[in-house]
Formats: C-alpha cells, structure tokens, sequence
C-alpha cells in the first residue's frame, strides 16, 4: 500500500515538475536570448547558455526612441488604473453587499454580462466617445477606457470579500461609539485587504499589458510600452530579436517584483474571496 502511494506521489510530483518546466522554459529562453550576442540567436544549434554574454541589446532597448516618454506613460496608466478601479470597486462593493437596493440584482447581472463582451469589440464606441469629449491621444482617455473594463471584475470580486465579513463586527463598532465611518474604515478595510490585493494584481496587469486601445488611442510619445515593443518589428518584417527580447524582459520585470511581493496574499485573497459570494 505504501508503495503505491509512493509510486503515485512520484508519478504527480513528476508531472508537476514537467508542466512547471513547460511554462518557464519560455521565459527563460526570453532572458537568455536578451543575453546573446545577435550572431548566436538564430543558430540552427541554440546555444541554452549564452557564450559570451552581452548587454548590447539592453542598451538598444534603452536608448530606443521614446523609451523613457513610453515607459513613463505605462507607469502614470498603470497606476491610475489601479487606484481608480480599487477605490471605485471598494465603495461599490461595498454598497451592493450591505445594502438592498432597486435594482441590484439587475445590477450584478451587468457586471457579468460586461465581463462577457470582448474588450476589442468595444473599441471603436469607445474611440467615438473619447473623440466627442476630446480625450483621443491623450492619456486620461485611456485610463478611462482601462478603468471601464477593469471596473467590473474587481467590484464582483470584492463583493465576495465584503459579503464574507459578518455585520454583526460593523454594528458592534457602532454599539461602542464608532460612527458609520469610522466602523467602516477600522473594522471592514483591513478585512478585506487581501481582496483589496487580488483585484489591484488583476487591474495592474490589465493595464500594464494591454496593447490594441493603447495603440489606437495615443500616439508615439505618449504611448505605453506595449506599443513601444511592437517597434521592434520593422515595416519590411524584420525583427530584432535580441532587442525585443531585452524590451520583454524589462518589461515583464517590474509585473514578476509585485507578485513576488504580494503573491501570499493574492493567494489568501482568492481563497477568502470565493467563500461566499
């Protein structure tokens, strides 16, 4: 018997191990090509440890027109994006979880519902919109356009969170002299602070990412990086591989630091969140 639970936590312990393999080996490949010489990246014999390394196309990538404007702009939407969407989700959370409304279960049908429609199939409505209200090529457009897509997954998953915390902890606040404020900053805000997590990872990573609105509503200056990558590739199809390689790996960077600073409590956040709903 013990045997044969040994011979299976092998056997899953190996697969485990192969799917892990199978996921990095591409990020890996990416990091070290970034690190090869331009001669060595397309040999039909790779090279998995580049012989000698190089920092040449790191510097490319720096000294690439609009880097510092691009990356600038990634960080001011990123940021935007993710205060805006959690402060906004937190309230409306709240809100839809404590309180019976008119219309709230319609209410949470659209968030569903807007979850539903593919972000391309909204960017022509979405441009015509900003172009009324003159926000085409400028960056608040796009913070809205992220916001407006962002909004409704991080107020559904925090809704969880709220709905999970017994009312019983906010009235008790109330009973020993707490205003409706105050009970509701002290006692439901660091409750549901892992959730607060888990939705700014999904906002960040929204906005950081994303390319095609990016593309068609900023222009080169002002644009995020990850239209700036795209300028590896050239109009005649060329395609510097070891640049793009270098820009991926910056660019993946700063998104791998906050998980592995957050990844703990993105995983109690998840848990706790789908408890109760």
């Amino acid at each position: 018997m013990r045997s044969r639970l040994r011979a299976s936590s092998v056997a899953v312990n190996g697969l485990a191990l192969l799917a892990v393999g199978f996921f990095l080996f591409p990020v890996y490949w990416m990091v070290v090509t970034a690190f090869k010489p331009s001669g060595d990246i397309l040999l039909s014999i790779p090279k998995f440890i580049p012989s000698p390394f190089t920092l040449e196309h790191f510097s490319d990538a720096f000294n690439k027109n609009h880097f510092w404007d691009n990356a600038r702009s990634s960080v001011i939407v990123t940021c935007s994006v993710v205060i805006l969407a959690v402060a906004v989700a937190f309230f409306a959370a709240t809100a839809v979880a404590r309180f019976r409304f008119r219309g709230r279960r319609t209410f949470l049908v659209l968030l569903l519902l807007v979850q539903m429609v593919p972000f391309e199939a909204m960017l022509i409505p979405i441009f015509i919109e900003l172009d009324r209200i003159g926000l085409v090529y400028k960056l608040i457009g796009v913070i809205l356009a992220y916001l407006a897509f962002a909004l409704p997954f991080t107020i559904w998953v925090l809704r969880g969170f709220v709905a999970a915390v017994p009312v019983d902890l906010e009235e008790a606040a109330l009973t020993d002299g707490c205003t409706r404020p105050q009970a509701f900053m002290r006692i439901l805000f660091p409750l549901i602070a892992p959730g607060l997590v888990a939705t700014s990872i999904f906002a960040f990573i929204q906005a950081w990412n994303e390319y095609i609105f990016a593309n068609v509503l900023l222009t080169n200056e002002n644009t995020t990086l990850p239209v700036w990558l795209a300028s590896f590739v050239s109009a005649g199809s060329q395609i510097d591989w070891g640049g793009i390689m270098a820009g991926s790996t910056m660019f993946a960077l700063p998104v791998m630091i906050f998980f592995i600073f957050v990844q703990r409590r993105i995983t109690a956040g998840m848990t706790v969140g789908g408890v109760k709903g």
